[in-house]
């Protein structure tokens, strides 16, 4: 993996806005670091790796830097607020947002990286799978998601790519919205794509793999009632309507947002 310092190196950077992630980030980052050095190994492509310890009370941050990420601290605890501040961290020309409980293939990102060295792909995200064997149910649901992503080409949030150029002239995250600004993000995206003939594409040719632990810490009813409220209008500017990716929880105790 890039080493930091060398700026002129750095062609892309994968940030990870994570809050109280002390239990999940290690196993992403033990992924995400070797996922790098392969990449650096078998292609052109170089990368640095940035954590935004977003106010967090637990030892997210040491973790993040006994892997060798260059931890950036953003004292409000907003999901856009830390990933905006991961971008303004950044050194690459390429902005890769993933989870604290994602991880993504070598394959997937050296793919990503291939088709914006196109110049034709502005950004776009990935196809998502469960971490873990889930319900019939649970996973209709998720399979779903994933024709909606496909079809109206809008990227999950737990992995979403763009150029620099297109994420600064947009201003980057909503930081008015305590959910869903990765939807927001994917629409000024595809705009500002579309008048320079470029695309948003949501990759297909392996998926993320992202943790399921909502369905373990809240029922389907807590569930499928904060999809509802989400509708409403101007729900997302609520973070009280946001609640369930502002109030985590884990064996009976809360925690901080899902980032």
């Amino acid at each position: 993996m890039t080493v930091n310092t060398r700026h002129e190196i750095v062609q892309f950077s994968l940030i990870i806005p994570a809050w109280n992630e002390a239990d999940f980030i290690a196993q992403t980052l033990e992924s995400v670091t070797s996922v790098l050095a392969e990449l650096e190994r078998h292609s052109a492509h170089r990368g640095e790796l940035i954590v935004v310890d977003n106010n967090s009370t637990d030892a997210t941050a040491q973790i993040a830097e006994s892997y060798g990420a260059k931890v950036v601290f953003e004292p409000v605890n907003q999901i856009a607020r830390a990933r905006n501040c991961g971008a303004q961290a950044a050194c690459g020309e390429v902005l890769i947002f993933l989870d604290a409980d994602t991880r993504c293939s070598e394959r997937l990102l050296n793919h990503v990286l291939d088709r914006l060295q196109t110049g034709t792909v502005v950004g776009g995200g990935s196809t998502i799978a469960p971490d873990k064997p889930i319900s019939t149910a649970a996973m209709r649901g998720m399979s779903a998601w994933n024709a909606i992503s496909r079809t109206a080409n809008l990227a999950a949030g737990c992995f979403i790519f763009c150029t620099r150029e297109a994420f600064e002239a947009i201003g980057g995250f909503s930081d008015k919205v305590y959910a869903g600004e990765e939807i927001f993000l994917s629409r000024a995206l595809k705009r500002w794509g579309r008048a320079r003939a470029m695309r948003f594409e949501i990759m297909t040719i392996e998926p993320v793999v992202t943790s399921v632990r909502k369905l373990e810490w809240y029922s389907p009813m807590q569930l499928a009632l904060q999809t509802l409220l989400v509708l409403i209008p101007g729900a997302l500017f609520s973070k009280r309507l946001c609640s369930t990716w502002y109030d985590k929880r884990k064996h009976g105790r809360r925690s901080g947002p899902k980032h």
